[in-house]
Order: C-alpha cells, then structure tokens, then sequence
C-alpha cells in the first residue's frame, strides 16, 4: 500500500479498555482506526467505510465470533487478525481453516498487534501482486513458475513433496496454515488427520533450507495449530 494511504482498520471488542486501547495505538502509528463491540455494528462500519482489515475478539459477550469470522469471509477476502484466549487452541485452528490470516492471543503486547498487521498487509499486496512468482526472503528464493529453490544462490534439491509443502506456504507467505490445511493440500483429503507426514516433511525442508534446522528462521511453528512461512 502506498505510504501516503492510510490503512484503515477495524477493531472489533466487547471491552471498552480494549478498544480504546487499540484504537489510541494503531493511530499513534499512522493508521485509521473505527471500532465496534457487536456484530452488528461491525456490519455497519464495513457497509459505510471502506476496511483494509479486521481485528476481530472471537470472544464477543453473548455472541458467536466464529459464526461473524464465517460469514464475513464468505462475502468479503478482508484480511482478520483474530484475538483468542489464551487456552482457545481449538478457536484459534477452526479461525485459521475459515479464512482468518492470524491470531493473538490475550494478553498480547500493542508492537506484536502492528507487525500482525503489517504481515497480513503486505501478504494482501503479495496476494494482489501478479509478479508474485518469485518470493525471496533473505538468502531463501523460490521461484514458482521454474520450481526452482535457492540458498545463498546455490539450488536446493526437493522432492516434488518437499516442494508442494513449500510452495503451498510460500503462496500464502505470513500466513498461519493450519496443520489440516496444509495435510488437505498437499498430500490430499483423506491425509487431513495425519500429522506425522507433516513434521517428517517440515523436519526435510528445514533441514535443507536453514542454516540451523533447530531455530529455523523460515519455517515457523505455531505450536499447537500449523506453520507459518515468516514473511520479513
């Protein structure tokens, strides 16, 4: 997005503190900022103004935030920072596999809130960015037209499995991928509960690509829920 654009986003909380919070950093930090506690006042807010992105508590008093998560992609590709519990795992997985780009859990620090949404950002321009074949991030290069992976210039040689789990991650690129969507897409439906094929693959993939496979600095776990190819 251009610097000269702001971004606006949109907080959705139930909690008045939260919110006003929210709303007093992410401006302090050149953004634009509208709030809403409800869904229905969410609905609103995206039917008058025009969001770039949503930070949206799943935990919204007397409502269902899944079902908002829901139907809200189903009309919209708004990129969703959702805000979980600490203890929501299962909140956090089933966000992720309805559309969501990204979760924090509560209690978070405001800096790690901005760099969400600065990924989830730059993932819409890559999303959007037709000279999106090649992605290259430090001395890691994938090319996806040639299939081609690099270290330091020198080529990596992959399994077309390897590959797969790699490029499926390097498409969607600061994005979490739940373990089930990357089992579905890669080795197909049936595979969905299968995890064992997962951590065997990222444990090659990290072996071939990083520096030290112990503190990968590419391929990153989101304990508990999937993967996440780091976007800067």
């Amino acid at each position: 997005m251009p610097e000269n654009i702001q971004q606006h986003i949109l907080v959705v909380d139930d909690d008045p503190q939260i919110r006003a919070l929210l709303e007093e950093y992410l401006a302090e930090n050149g953004l634009r900022v509208s709030v809403a506690s409800t869904g229905k006042q969410m609905s609103q807010v995206l039917a008058d103004e025009a969001i770039d992105l949503l930070v949206l508590d799943l935990r919204l008093a007397g409502e269902d935030g899944m079902a908002i998560a829901r139907s809200l992609r189903e009309q919209s590709a708004i990129p969703i920072v959702m805000l979980t519990g600490v203890r929501d795992e299962a909140d956090r997985v089933m966000g992720l596999e309805l559309g969501a780009d990204d979760y924090l859990t509560k209690p978070f620090s405001l800096p790690e809130l901005l760099a969400r949404i600065r990924v989830a950002e730059r993932h819409t321009e890559r999303r959007s960015d037709k000279k999106d074949a090649v992605f290259i991030l430090g001395d890691l290069r994938i090319d996806l037209v040639s299939r081609v992976v690099t270290v330091a210039g020198d080529e990596v040689r992959l399994t077309p499995i390897e590959y797969k789990l790699l490029a499926t991650l390097a498409r969607r690129a600061g994005r979490v991928l739940t373990y089930q969507q990357l089992l579905k897409e890669v080795w197909g439906p049936r595979y969905a509960t299968q995890k064992q094929y997962l951590h065997v693959y990222m444990g090659h993939l990290r072996n071939k690509l990083e520096q030290d496979p112990a503190r990968p600095r590419f391929l990153l776990t989101e304990p508990g829920v999937g993967y996440r190819l780091k976007l800067d």
